[in-house]
């Protein structure tokens, strides 16, 4: 058995042609499709009701002082539960 991963885009009516290229000739073979589309983090980000382009504009855009995280205190000791 042999794995191949292709990547390849449907045509105007969606119709996804395949072309595999295959050491043996006159050999039948079974094939399994899996169909994942693949989605860009802007579509993806879209899809969840954010505005298109907004990480790529906003990311690292920060102009004000430096952030700073404050002291975040002793870990309180607790028993171990069994």
């Amino acid at each position: 058995m042999q794995t191949v991963t292709l990547q390849s885009q449907t045509d105007s009516d969606g119709i996804l042609h395949l072309n595999v290229p295959v050491d043996l000739v006159n050999t039948e073979f079974k094939v399994t499709v899996m169909l994942q589309p693949i989605i860009s983090n802007s579509q993806a980000s879209e899809k969840l009701g954010w505005s298109p382009g907004f990480f790529e504009k906003t990311a690292g855009a920060w102009q004000g002082e430096p952030l700073t995280r404050d002291e975040q205190g002793e870990y309180e000791q607790r028993e171990a539960l069994l």
